[in-house]
């Protein structure tokens, strides 16, 4: 017997309010494209970032940059500055500007550049992306390879090709989500260990996303797809310390490479001096950067980079339209000033030539 449905109940999508079609990918990257030169500095630095953290380039890595981009304006012109500051220490340190679009939040809150450009809950996501390659494109032209937190599997299709390190975020590394799509990425990509500090996440988070995955996804065209990948081996963990309190000591540090040598993973590991290393307080961020930098100088090993969050301004600021804001300081988390910026450059390359 036949049943109508004509008087079924609707049952799906009861909370979705709407959905709005999105460019595809190509379409982005057809208009902003990378071109050869931007292309060949993604190459050479993706290639330069995993010889750090292999061991076969003795350099210190240092990711730098704001704890995320509000003003695509004020990120160009901090991109300009740092690779200023950077080209003349470029025997001893490879620097990769941090330049975040997507914010994971707590509870709620602004999620970033791409989800929301005109920080007043408007949501002009495609605004959004094109305003992000635009920055991607302007920080490589200033000659700075870019560093990227990657949220979920969408985005990347429109920005990954300009990316030359990625990172998977402390409230993330155990997703499936996450490792099935760092499986697929072109790029190293950092791990940091989970909130409550368990560096075990981030191991098993690289050592998942170096297998091969199938999963959900979307293709160039934007079409929903089957996406198959033959895992990403240039990945590794970063200490960023946890609920427990900072992790970036020597004792937590050799831990840490211990767990790495038991997996047969290259015992080099990046540090945060910024989130629960610091205690959350951004001035506290060059106190763990001098420690570090004493420890490489004094010949400590398995300390392939560091991170900092660092702006034009130091401090951070609500957000709010950006014509009501400060220029050059942040949003999110509060970051160091430029000339502190600068000042920690020097030492951390004087440490790494010391090391040698």
């Amino acid at each position: 017997m036949t049943t109508s449905t004509d008087n079924a109940p609707h049952t799906g999508d009861l909370r979705v309010r709407g959905f709005q079609p999105l460019m595809p990918p190509a379409v982005l990257r057809g208009e902003l494209p990378l071109g050869p030169d931007r292309a060949a500095l993604v190459r050479d630095s993706r290639r330069a970032v995993n010889d750090i953290l292999t061991g076969e380039d003795d350099r210190l890595l240092l990711i730098v940059g704001p704890c995320s981009v509000h003003d695509p304006e004020a990120a160009a012109d901090y991109a300009r500055r740092l690779a200023a500051a950077a080209a003349p220490l470029s025997d001893d340190l490879c620097v990769v500007m941090r330049v975040y679009f997507e914010k994971p939040r707590t509870t709620l809150g602004w999620k970033g550049l791409i989800n929301d450009p005109h920080l007043n809950g408007t949501h002009d996501v495609e605004l959004g992306l094109r305003l992000a390659r635009r920055v991607l494109l302007e920080v490589l032209d200033a000659g700075l390879p870019v560093a990227c937190e990657f949220l979920e599997p969408t985005s990347p299709q429109y920005i990954a090709d300009a990316v030359s390190w990625g990172a998977i975020g402390a409230r993330t590394p155990e997703s499936q989500v996450h490792r099935q799509l760092v499986s697929g990425l072109s790029m190293p990509v950092g791990f940091k260990n989970s909130s409550d500090g368990d560096v075990m996440a981030a191991i098993d988070g690289c050592r998942a996303a170096a297998g091969e995955h199938v999963f959900f996804g979307i293709d160039e065209d934007g079409r929903g797809s089957i996406v198959s990948t033959s895992g990403n081996p240039d990945c590794h963990i970063i200490l960023r310390g946890g609920r427990g309190g900072p992790n970036y000591g020597p004792e937590p540090v050799r831990d840490a490479l211990a767990l790495l040598d038991k997996y047969d993973m290259p015992q080099r590991l990046v540090v945060d001096a910024s989130h629960a290393n610091s205690g959350k307080d951004h001035v506290r961020q060059a106190a763990v950067v001098h420690e570090l930098a004493d420890r490489i100088a004094a010949g400590e090993e398995g300390i392939a980079g560091l991170m900092v969050e660092s702006f034009l301004a130091e401090g951070r600021q609500e957000p709010g339209p950006l014509e009501t804001l400060e220029y050059g300081k942040s949003v999110t988390d509060a970051c160091i000033g430029w000339d502190r910026t600068e000042e920690l450059l020097t030492e951390l390359a004087a440490a790494a030539r010391r090391r040698d």
